[in-house]
């Protein structure tokens, strides 16, 4: 009996001491995130406990653009970036070190035509902008996220090398994601760049608005989210990153292939009581969601993307990108289980 009583007491404080060594040893991280689908891998990792078993004790801090996000990267407030790719570009230009260890997805951003102006793209693109402004007196006003973000590159690559649009028909207006929702839905602009979940909920509540343009026709092969970390974070947490693209390949996978067991853990990250379960599981599976953990999937497409923004005045020149992807993480994360 006291043999019995003493394994037992052996066990229970090795399983205490394997409890204070798992505290000791989590690793904080600030993950900054912007409240949309693309995010998703990184949400699904964190409420199922992936990013725990990873050994990470995460925070999280939204952020309404990729542009705004730099500015903590920089500042050292963030450890983990988790936005459009294009801010990297020019923050990379700018000297601050950070690294894209995964993707989370492609070709998110849409193009929506509001009730007033949907009516004219049953004629070319570009003449029914210009249609829209004969009628109206004035130039159609088009929601976006700020200058260098992703939603604004990919919204001008479509209208003026995709649409040809005329510059004088057009009213570019840079606002953050949820204002860009709540003014396309109150008729205060006349159409918008937008990706999952805001697709599903504006044309829900209203179905006069209308996809005009996917994100293969915006910028074909356009880069979406990823997740990058700062230099200083990967350097002094390898093995932290390690586990947090482990994390999101699972997660990525459960997204694909179970949208149903994913959707409540997206929910409950984006849903701030606006949505629902129904309305996140819709968005998940929408045409707009493209998910993939690979960095090396759009590597070509960051660097005309960069070229591009070179050319509207974003970005001052082109910069290597070698050093911006590093899929080494990815790489182990999908080898198979041995």
């Amino acid at each position: 009996m006291r043999s019995a009583l003493t394994a037992l007491a052996t066990l229970a404080a090795a399983a205490l001491f394997s409890a204070q060594a798992l505290a000791q040893s989590a690793v904080p991280v600030r993950i900054g995130v912007i409240p949309v689908i693309g995010a998703a891998p990184v949400f699904v990792a964190d409420r199922e406990g992936g990013l725990k078993q990873a050994g990470l004790t995460p925070a999280f801090t939204t952020f309404e653009s990729g542009p705004n996000m730099i500015q903590a990267l920089a500042s050292g407030t963030i450890d983990v970036y988790v936005a459009g790719i294009a801010p990297l570009a020019v923050a990379r230009s700018k000297g601050i070190d950070v690294r894209v260890v995964a993707a989370t997805a492609v070709e998110e951003m849409v193009f929506v035509a509001g009730p007033k102006l949907a009516p004219f793209f049953a004629a070319d693109k570009a003449e029914a902008l210009r249609q829209f402004k004969a009628k109206e007196g004035r130039p159609a006003r088009l929601a976006t996220q700020p200058p260098g973000s992703v939603p604004n590159t990919t919204l001008q690559h479509w209208l003026w090398q995709v649409a040809k649009a005329d510059k004088a028909d057009v009213q570019v207006v840079a606002m953050g994601i949820d204002a860009t929702q709540q003014a396309l839905l109150a008729g205060a602009v006349d159409g918008a760049s937008i990706r999952e979940p805001a697709l599903t909920i504006v044309q829900a509540r209203n179905p006069a608005i209308k996809l005009i343009a996917t994100g293969a026709e915006m910028f074909p092969d356009q880069p979406g989210t990823v997740v990058a970390v700062s230099g200083a974070f990967a350097d002094k947490n390898p093995a932290a990153v390690q586990g947090l693209v482990d994390a999101l390949v699972k997660a990525t996978a459960t997204l694909k292939t179970d949208p149903d067991r994913a959707a409540p853990a997206v929910e409950q990250a984006l849903g701030k009581g606006i949505t629902d379960v129904a309305t996140i599981r819709r968005a998940i599976t929408s045409p707009a969601a493209k998910f993939t953990a690979d960095p090396r999937v759009i590597v070509e497409a960051t660097k005309a993307m960069q070229d591009y923004q070179v050319s509207i005045g974003t970005l001052d020149k082109a910069v290597p990108i070698d050093g911006l992807f590093v899929p080494s993480y990815y790489e182990k994360a999908a080898q198979p289980a041995r």
